[in-house]
């Protein structure tokens, strides 16, 4: 003899407070004022040349055509500029996350001399923006020979004040206990560094790199200063070149910017966790 199943309570769905539809709104419409431009760009891409520039402008093309981005693909070296783009980012990206976590790490658990000066030196990269060593590194760059070089275009990316101090900050809180049960098993510096810090600093190394990836991928000046070459020429520096007798070819420009956000996009709908947990970790929420 089966015994029928005790039937399945359901709660009852509760109506939404004021409070959050408040929040829904005031969400949609911040959402709104984000994807707006990213809609513009689109729009005006499948719209003709001749239609990009009328005046008065309108959102949706007339006439829907994929001329934009075929002339770009056809007329323009993108592919080119997007293989560049992704080897300076992946290259700057893994550069910096292994000189800061190690210079972070060195900061925070090691005793030397002259690491206060060393580490003030650091905090002054903090306050010194990159476009004013732009002229010094140029002509570091170009004594060395690295001009249109991907190396040129690479180290001078990789002296990261900021990611060593938020690295270092990350490590100071990790318990020194975990390293001495480590040193008492007979462990090494760098044995406790790559299989007790490192997984432990997951978080804080993912927000460093993907923060990074992004800065790169979105550098504009010193790529342009170091690079003559149209081989050589990144995203944002091949896309300011979509241009012909006529002007700016606004359709091809903004199937360009579509290109170059791509990856922006797909590493944020991705790494959307690590981003999130990185913020809280290291602190850059209030930066």
């Amino acid at each position: 003899m089966t015994t029928a199943a005790p039937p399945v309570r359901t709660r009852p769905r509760r109506s939404w407070t004021p409070g959050q539809i408040v929040l829904t709104l005031l969400g949609t419409a911040v959402s709104a004022v984000f994807l707006a431009p990213l809609l513009w760009a689109l729009f005006t891409s499948l719209k003709s040349e001749t239609e990009a520039v009328e005046v008065p402008t309108h959102w949706l093309p007339d006439d829907w055509t994929g001329q934009a981005w075929k002339a770009l693909f056809e007329t323009g070296n993108i592919t080119d500029w997007f293989v560049n783009s992704l080897v300076v980012s992946v290259c700057v990206t893994a550069i910096v996350l292994l000189v800061s976590a190690l210079a972070g790490y060195g900061f925070a658990r090691t005793e030397f001399r002259g690491k206060g000066l060393l580490m003030g030196v650091v905090m002054a990269g903090l306050m010194v923006s990159p476009a004013v060593l732009g002229v010094p590194l140029f002509t570091t760059v170009q004594q060395m020979g690295m001009v249109d070089t991907y190396w040129g275009m690479i180290l001078p990316q990789c002296a990261p004040a900021a990611m060593v101090y938020i690295l270092y900050k990350f490590f100071q809180g990790i318990p020194r206990e975990l390293e001495e049960a480590a040193f008492i098993d007979g462990a090494g510096r760098w044995r406790v560094f790559f299989t007790i810090i490192v997984p432990l600093s997951r978080p804080s190394l993912a927000a460093v790199g993907i923060f990074t990836f992004i800065s790169s991928w979105n550098n504009f000046l010193w790529p342009y200063m170091v690079t003559n070459n149209p081989d050589l020429m990144t995203m944002p520096n091949g896309i300011a070149t979509v241009m012909n007798s006529y002007g700016i070819q606004w359709a091809q420009l903004m199937a360009g910017g579509l290109m170059a956000g791509l990856p922006l996009i797909v590493v944020f709908v991705f790494f959307q966790r690590q981003i999130v947990a990185g913020v809280a970790h290291t602190g850059l929420a209030g930066q």
